[in-house]
């Protein structure tokens, strides 16, 4: 059996849309998943669209997403150069070789004749270049003379062609439909579709995935494998990654780029197992897959027709449960910059970071920070937040335990102890006779000043230490005797 190889052929344009990147990893996965080679090759013969600094936004997000090529620019291979623009002199070859073979032929029809065709036929316009018509000897007389000319595909003598997609099934087309196509430009540069061919076949590529724009096209693509004498590769179509039944995300109107999400907190594992079930499903109900387990699955049968919406609530679910999953020492590492930022007093950050790691979807300063900005101060709250009908506390009945819970902690020497804290705490319920609630709630509002934290009074009071401790309680007593004064 021929060795699965596939390849990842981005244009340098300055970001990584989430399709391409999708495109990306299923083409790894269909290589890695009968132990293939996956290549990366640079598709830049459009400069004018080419971006400084694009290629450099690809080999990061290519290794930031563990996307790892075994050819490619960087790393060299043996079917390379793998930049197109490097590959520029054997296109002509394979174009001159084509009309040889009666794939192709030389056009010198000019633009403004092609403008006028168009005006005169409408929405109807289908060329027909009278070119084909030419002799040997007349288009060798062009050619001395210098006339600007085209190398287009020539389509003759077919009438149905027919190919198997991997997704959509049997393809069929009807010859008379099919334009032919410029596959050399009048400045000797190959077009996109005819440079992707030659690349494909010459890097012995096996299998082509590619967008379901691609489908109608594709049929021009196989007569010119078929005039070579090429076999044709396997075929991959992809339905799109759509931002709602309407709209496929674009760049253009806002929609997020992975380097976007990763600005907003989103983790590259958890973009790519989610972006992984864009259009694929596995064989089970199962959702948080590592890479490994994704080769492992991955099966292109499963791959649907049906476009895919980019889900950002899935993604912000998906992630948290990234984030949840996180060695605690690498999640420190990665919220310190933020923590740091938000709590500039001395306490121990590692511990406030502990206690949002199960709390939050994304690595963000919005998410983080309404979680724990009362350890840096006390806010100023609304008294009306000792009310708890769980917990059956009022303002009235909050202001004991208070007391009582300033002079049970006060009195605790080893406050490194967490534990001698809760104990202290709860100590108190059967004193007073009371639920635990009845303490807790009215200590977690006073050392918080907030209705939902990360922690519980004990972890809050931990981190704040005695004398913090002992003054926001104090300032809690002090309030609720004001405000009902």
């Amino acid at each position: 059996m021929k060795k699965i190889r596939t390849r990842f052929a981005p244009s340098p344009t300055g970001y990584m849309h989430i399709g391409n990147l999708r495109t990306a990893l299923f083409e790894y996965l269909i290589a890695k998943h009968e132990d293939g080679d996956f290549l990366l090759r640079i598709e830049d013969t459009d400069q004018g669209r080419k971006v400084d600094g694009a290629v450099d936004v690809i080999y990061d997000t290519m290794k930031t997403c563990k996307l790892f090529w075994d050819e490619g620019p960087d790393i060299g291979g043996d079917f390379g150069p793998y930049v197109q623009s490097e590959r520029l002199g054997m296109y002509k070859g394979y174009a001159e070789k084509l009309i040889e073979l009666g794939g192709a032929h030389h056009c010198f029809c000019t633009e403004c004749e092609l403008e006028a065709l168009r005006k005169e036929a409408g929405d109807s316009f289908k060329f027909v270049d009278p070119c084909r018509n030419l002799t040997k000897e007349q288009v060798q007389e062009k050619l001395d003379a210098g006339v600007p000319y085209v190398i287009r595909q020539t389509i003759e003598n077919v009438e149905m062609t027919s190919y198997y997609d991997e997704v959509y099934g049997q393809i069929d087309v009807d010859a008379k439909d099919l334009e032919e196509q410029v596959l050399i430009k009048s400045d000797g540069f190959p077009t996109y579709n005819f440079a992707n061919i030659i690349d494909d076949h010459t890097m012995n590529i096996t299998h082509v995935v590619r967008g379901n724009e691609y489908l109608s096209s594709t049929p021009k693509y196989n007569l010119v494998y078929d005039s070579y004498g090429w076999d044709r590769p396997t075929y991959v179509h992809v339905p799109p990654v759509m931002k709602d039944e309407q709209h496929k995300l674009s760049k253009r109107n806002g929609d997020a780029s992975f380097q976007d999400l990763v600005a907003k907190g989103y983790l590259p594992e958890a973009i790519i197992n989610y972006i992984a079930l864009l259009g694929w499903s596995p064989e089970t109900d199962q959702e948080i897959y590592t890479m490994e387990e994704l080769i492992k699955v991955f099966n292109v049968k499963r791959i649907s027709k049906s476009p895919a919406i980019f889900d950002i609530e899935k993604l912000t679910w998906m992630n948290g449960e990234y984030i949840k999953a996180m060695d605690p020492e690498v999640f420190f590492e990665m919220v310190k910059p933020i923590v740091e930022e938000i709590v500039t007093k001395p306490y121990d950050l590692k511990e406030i970071a502990s206690l949002t790691q199960s709390r939050i979807k994304r690595i963000a300063k919005e998410e983080i920070e309404p979680l724990i900005d009362f350890f840096e101060s006390l806010p100023d709250y609304d008294l009306e937040m000792y009310k708890h009908k769980k917990m059956k506390t009022t303002m009235e009945n909050s202001i004991e335990p208070l007391k009582e819970a300033y002079k049970a902690l006060e009195a605790l020497e080893n406050w490194e102890d967490a534990q001698a804290i809760q104990d202290t705490l709860m100590e108190l319920p059967a004193k007073l006779e009371v639920k635990n609630g009845r303490i807790l709630w009215p200590v977690r509002t006073a050392v918080s000043g907030k209705q939902f934290t990360p922690g519980g009074a004990m972890e809050i009071a931990h981190i704040l230490g005695k004398e913090e401790t002992l003054r926001r309680i104090q300032v809690g007593i002090e309030r609720l005797e004001a405000g009902l004064a």
